[in-house]
């Protein structure tokens, strides 16, 4: 079930970006600086639901997620099995943009398996009233450009800081982190035997655990999280 428009975003227009207090610059190579440039300009790009390559994106989003449904259109009531709040999903992505979109397209094709276990909602013990899919999906896209300090010149929080070494060894390091966060909220979901109005406060442990993974010092690569295995279940 799906609840009111405020559900998008709602988390986090309640919680502020932790920051050290103590913060010291530090480099970055070329590299890093060009692909966090990238990720920079990915995020100031809104979804516009006139634009043919993004309707184009949406399209492709619903036959990743229902292969075996026919598509009734991009203003359609089918849109709420995945997940949306209503019949036009371009309402929901005014909280994120563009990325939030990229971001399930990327888990839908590159984690299937486990992109059709989080959407069917498979395994475990499940509440009566549950996440709805793609909104959820939205506010983890959101979370993660909060917690990782993305809107700074350059990120000012540990977390943050780890993540630009982890860019700097995978371009998709983000969207790679973003279907992890997905499977981490998913498993604090059944163990906190969470219900939808839950869903803010497991968000909040979500984040708490990814942070403190993206703080360890022996993380060279997204594969080196140790809840990366979560995509493989």
């Amino acid at each position: 079930m799906v609840g009111p428009r405020s559900w998008v975003g709602g988390l986090f227009n309640r919680s502020s970006n932790k920051r050290n207090e103590k913060f010291i610059d530090y480099p970055l190579c070329p590299l890093q600086e060009q692909r966090l440039q990238r990720l920079q300009e990915r995020l100031q790009v809104p979804f516009e639901e006139t634009r043919p390559d993004h309707q184009e994106a949406l399209r492709a989003l619903w036959h990743a997620a229902f292969p075996n449904i026919a598509f009734k259109g991009l203003i359609s009531e089918q849109w709420k099995e995945m997940g949306w709040q209503g019949p036009n999903p371009s309402t929901d992505f005014r909280g994120c943009g563009l990325i939030s979109l990229e971001n399930l397209l990327f888990f839908s094709r590159t984690y299937p398996a486990s992109f059709h276990r989080l959407l069917f909602k498979q395994g475990g013990k499940r509440a009566a009233w549950e996440y709805p899919f793609a909104v959820a999906g939205i506010n983890v896209s959101f979370m993660l450009i909060q917690m990782l300090d993305l809107s700074s010149v350059k990120p000012r929080c540990l977390p943050g800081i780890n993540f630009i070494k982890l860019l700097g060894d995978d371009e998709k390091a983000f969207d790679e982190l973003y279907c992890i966060a997905f499977e981490m909220m998913d498993a604090q979901w059944l163990a906190m035997n969470a219900s939808y109005m839950d869903f803010n406060e497991v968000l909040q442990v979500t984040r708490t655990q990814l942070e403190r993974e993206l703080s360890l010092e022996d993380i060279n690569s997204i594969q080196d999280l140790p809840a990366y295995n979560l995509l493989y279940q």
